[in-house]
């Protein structure tokens, strides 16, 4: 099994920070969040990961400085130290599986889709792959392994998406999913007007399980909405032919795809993953007392 992980927009929302690092660089805790990206994939047994990274940028450069550069100078000072264990988390993103970073094809369309397609010659031969956006971070169980549970329940499936349940307060800010009879995806309403327009509660994000024929319909010409070039359109195309799985994720979904849900995202993190969880805590709920 093969993972794509996606980051190749210029975040113009995390201005100025954005033009210098790719946003998922930025740090969720101690750990960047294209990191937490690769871990959920590790999970779940991913033996390669490609990242596309922003063209025209040094984004592969860090990338590749990141997860490949064995940083002996600081491995050196760190033993002359005698502080050899705080090293300790390189060598695990060191040990990580074999991560290739790419650059988004400038020639393609602007969307989401694009970036799976600047990774199709790493990818085509495989019987499935899977596809992370790095906007989307899953907290508790890897949504990468439910997916491939669920296809080696359901392998003649064209594909498999996680999904959510959301409140009604959110529904138009994403992709609600409408469901067969059969309980297989149907399509895709993009970020409905009214709550009357939304097929589901179930929300779709960026975790995708793909078959080599997305391919077939995942091509520059068949750009959609505002002229982009949307993954979802081309996994309804996938739905037309045969069965697309949904399946509920068993962690817990968050975004980072913007300044004040990367707060939040980060915020429920600390909460929930370190050993400080107890100090911040202490920090809101005074806070929240003096507001009172």
């Amino acid at each position: 099994m093969k993972a794509i992980i996606t980051d190749a927009g210029f975040a113009s929302r995390y201005l100025p920070i954005t033009k210098t690092i790719p946003k998922a660089m930025i740090p969720i805790g101690a750990k960047p969040v294209m990191q937490l990206c690769v871990e959920e994939c590790v999970e779940a047994g991913i033996d390669e990961i490609i990242i596309v990274a922003t063209p025209n940028t040094k984004a592969k450069e860090i990338y590749d400085d990141y997860f490949h550069s064995k940083a002996e100078n600081v491995k050196a000072l760190l033993e002359k130290q005698g502080k050899t264990e705080r090293f300790e988390p390189v060598e695990k993103v060191l040990n990580f599986p074999n991560i290739i970073v790419i650059e988004q094809d400038p020639s393609l369309p602007y969307g989401n889709g694009s970036p799976i397609v600047s990774a199709k010659d790493y990818v085509k031969d495989d019987e499935a792959f899977v596809v992370l956006y790095s906007d989307d971070l899953i907290l508790g169980n890897s949504d990468v392994k439910t997916l491939i549970e669920t296809y080696r329940a359901h392998p003649e499936a064209k594909a498999v998406i996680a999904a959510q349940e959301m409140p009604e307060s959110v529904w138009n800010k994403y992709g609600m999913i409408a469901l067969k009879e059969n309980g297989t995806l149907s399509h895709i309403v993009e970020k409905p007007k009214t709550p009357d327009l939304s097929p589901s509660n179930l929300t779709s994000y960026g975790r995708y399980l793909l078959t080599p024929e997305v391919f077939d319909y995942l091509v520059p010409s068949n750009t959609g909405l505002d002229g982009e070039l949307w993954t979802v359109d081309a996994i309804t195309r996938l739905a037309e032919h045969g069965d697309v799985i949904v399946a509920r994720s068993q962690g817990h979904w968050i975004t980072t795809g913007d300044p004040k849900n990367y707060f939040l995202a980060h915020l429920e993190y600390v909460l929930r993953e370190t050993d400080y969880a107890d100090d911040v805590r202490k920090i809101v709920y005074n806070n929240d007392k003096e507001d009172k």
